[in-house]
């Protein structure tokens, strides 16, 4: 399981190679839950075979579900698959995920966990 990061400039190589590498993913995005365009379809992609929480690496506050409709907001994101983490940060997000990883639960159980209604 790995975190990623969303910074400003950032293409999303760290993105790339995880298939395979391991079992789950959370992406720390920007404030309400947004990454740069260019990661959507390879997170769509990772989605498809793990389960991919979305938080806000702010540290306070939700993801939210529907502020704009852009490539690469939240409501974006969650169409494409991702879990959103809600109100838990990056870091607590993690742990939550791990937790359900080493448990073996289903993708439908994790996003049950989070709270995830989509």
């Amino acid at each position: 399981m790995e975190l990623v990061t969303a910074t400003l400039g950032n293409d999303g190589l760290l993105l790339q190679g995880l298939d395979g590498k391991i079992d789950g993913l959370v992406i720390a995005a920007f404030g309400a839950g947004h990454v740069p365009q260019t990661w959507c379809a390879r997170l769509q992609a990772l989605a498809e075979t793990m389960p991919v929480v979305l938080s806000s690496r702010i540290g306070t506050g939700p993801v939210l579900s529907s502020t704009r409709e852009f490539p690469g907001s939240e409501s974006d994101l969650l169409s494409r698959g991702l879990i959103s983490a809600g109100t838990l940060d990056p870091y607590k997000a993690r742990l939550l995920l791990g937790a359900h990883l080493a448990a073996g639960s289903s993708r439908a159980e994790i996003a049950k966990a989070f709270g995830d209604r989509h």
